[in-house]
């Protein structure tokens, strides 16, 4: 079974479309390159995917759950997009590390937000993550004090933080 499966993805700007039926899927661990010049929609599918933007049309189904379905026209509670948001982690072009955060800080704080675990716990497993992308001597840094390549493996971390099925 797929783990994601994007059918007929459609999004219109006005009477700019800019998603023009996107069809795929995806196994676990699977990797998918998304790519094409400026402006040609990969931030709009990646927006879509994430429910940072509504389709207009078309189907987002993660492990057999249908998370969309825009013939489905129920207006979704902030609170149900939230959930569906946990099953995907984002890493953003500009990264939106949060300057006043430490990067252990950056990595630990929607899971404390979240209340998923104990503090402990979420330290422990924030300083396994930052060792994973080759931090460990940059955890009580701020993102301001890091490279460019730094700062993603951060975002990375920070996205990974939660375990989500998908990572964009």
């Amino acid at each position: 079974m797929a783990i994601l499966e994007v059918k007929n993805l459609k999004k219109n700007f006005g009477e700019l479309e800019v998603l023009k039926g996107i069809d795929f899927s995806l196994e676990k661990g699977d990797v998918m390159a998304v790519i094409g010049s400026s402006g040609n929609g990969k931030t709009t599918l990646l927006r879509c995917i994430n429910f940072l933007e509504n389709p207009n049309e078309g189907e987002i189904i993660v492990n057999g759950e249908t998370l969309f379905d825009a013939s489905q026209k129920e207006n979704a509670s902030e609170s149900d997009i939230r959930k569906k948001r946990l099953h995907f982690g984002l890493v953003f072009q500009s990264f939106n590390l949060f300057p006043q955060y430490t990067v252990l800080e950056n990595i630990m704080l929607a899971p404390q937000l979240l209340k998923i675990d104990s503090t402990e716990n979420i330290k422990n497993q924030a300083l396994a993550l930052i060792d994973r992308v080759g931090l460990s001597d940059k955890v009580d840094n701020y993102p301001c004090e890091l490279s460019g390549g730094q700062q993603q493996r951060v975002a990375i971390a920070r996205a990974l933080a939660l375990s989500p099925d998908i990572l964009c």
